[in-house]
């Protein structure tokens, strides 16, 4: 007589099976493993568990009649035996084929993750699949931004519809301009069952900047520079001409010529810092600020201009944590609009310099800082306010140009905040000053 086996065995040995076919529809489900390989388990599993439970009831049947003594059923065929055996050895094959089909998967995901470009996987509606590191770091959280741009939206619909490549030239005005060439490629079959496409974005901002900047500089230089020049070439004429032997004319005339060549200087010195500021503004600073050692340091270097003009400073200053921001930028931003708070500012007035943690109206929602210079001069004319960023543009030409303004001062401190994604923004009363305050982002 056969050994008879342990009643409820049977249903624990399905149990046991029903778990990892549980755990592969979950796998199938959150699209990390292929359908058709599962379903091929899944089938193979399950007709492994009808075998075990065919041969385990041939079992607990002979064992009640053996009990009963009953007259017994011939053993089980060596047939059944052998179909048991093959199912098992498929079960085994067929997870190990999945086990290495996830490894390669995982691999793939691995060099997707870390390509230098940015890259999405997005379905047929529009719904991103897969991001990797550098998309993320390029479009952040946004991505359905991203994928609304008409161009783009346009692309994948074409790409799509003709099974081809496309392209695009994307343009995003917020926060900052960025320019990206997209690339739409289809794709079929994979991990997901509708149709999807793989768009990788090539930032080109840097190169089109350095572009623009070159033009820029060059038009720019040209205009600016003439002026200057021309009255350096004037008074050279004169001092070897009829001013050769007046020595009084000559010191006057050297005199002008050392401020005009200062004066060029100052405006090279401006139009490269601005290049520069704009070639890195899609980059958001990396480093920390400390507003009152940026404050303390950047008044020692005006301390003298401060005594020279009777200046009294009123300094409303919150004791707060470090920002994210470039300090040397920023020191470049409160320099700028100190410089114009003195310039233009009232002999022997006030300045008010203020910073402080905000959150609310008029300023973004999310917590941030304000850092404020106010003068109490003559103030501004709303109808200049809002072209005061605008390169060379000047309130009063010839007042600006007498203190030793170049007119870049305001588009620098405009780009600067751009990069720190922050705000800039001027009020003034006539009569009673000017107030320029910036929100970074904390």
């Amino acid at each position: 007589m056969d050994n008879p086996r342990v009643p409820g065995l049977g249903r624990w040995m399905l149990l046991i099976l029903a778990v990892p076919v549980l755990g592969q529809i979950l796998m199938v489900l959150a699209g990390t493993a292929p359908l058709d390989i599962v379903l091929v388990l899944i089938v193979v599993e399950m007709l492994a568990a009808m075998v075990v439970a065919f041969l385990w009831r041939q079992d607990l049947e002979r064992l009640r009649r053996v009990v009963t003594g009953e007259p017994t059923d011939p053993p089980r065929l060596p047939e059944i035996e052998r179909v048991g055996t093959f199912l098992g050895q498929a079960v085994i094959r067929t997870r190990e084929r999945l086990v290495w089909l996830e490894g390669q998967l995982d691999a793939e995901r691995a060099i997707i993750e870390h390509l230098p470009e940015p890259l999405l996987l997005v379905t047929a509606d529009g719904t991103v699949q897969r991001t990797n590191e550098a998309a993320r770091q390029t479009v952040g959280d946004d991505t359905a931004a991203v994928l609304r741009h008409p161009l783009l939206r346009g692309a994948i619909d074409r790409a799509l519809a003709t099974n081809t490549p496309q392209a695009a030239d994307l343009l995003f005005a917020a926060p900052v301009t960025r320019e990206i060439h997209a690339m739409v490629t289809p794709l079929d079959g994979g991990l997901y069952e509708e149709r999807h496409v793989s768009v990788l974005l090539v930032d080109h901002t840097r190169e089109r900047a350095v572009e623009r900047m070159r033009a820029d500089f060059v038009a720019n230089a040209s205009h600016e520079l003439r002026t200057p020049l021309a009255s350096l070439m004037g008074f050279v004429e004169t001092l070897q001409g009829p001013a050769k032997d007046d020595l009084p004319a000559r010191e006057r005339f050297l005199d002008i010529m050392a401020q005009q060549a200062a004066r060029m200087n100052r405006l090279i010195d401006d139009l490269l810092s601005l290049s520069r500021i704009e070639l890195s503004e899609h980059q958001p600073p990396q480093g920390k600020i400390l507003f009152s050692d940026l404050v303390e340091r950047t008044l020692a270097a005006f301390e003298p201009r401060i005594v020279a003009r009777g200046v009294r400073l009123d300094l409303r200053l919150a004791d707060l944590p470090p920002v994210p921001g470039d300090v040397d930028q920023m020191a470049q931003v409160l320099s700028n609009l100190f410089d114009n708070a003195l310039k233009y500012g009232r002999e022997s007035g006030c300045i008010t310099l203020t910073v402080e943690a905000v959150s609310g109206m008029p300023w973004p929602i999310r917590p941030g800082v304000v850092m404020a210079v106010a003068d109490d001069g003559a103030g501004i004319p709303k109808a200049h306010l809002p072209r005061l960023t605008e390169r060379f543009y000047r309130v009063d030409k010839g007042r600006s140009r007498a203190v030793g303004g170049t007119g870049l001062g305001l588009a620098i401190v405009k780009h600067i905040v751009n990069r720190h994604r922050g705000q800039l923004t001027i009020t003034s009363e006539e009569g009673q000053g000017t107030r320029f305050s910036v929100w970074l982002p904390r």
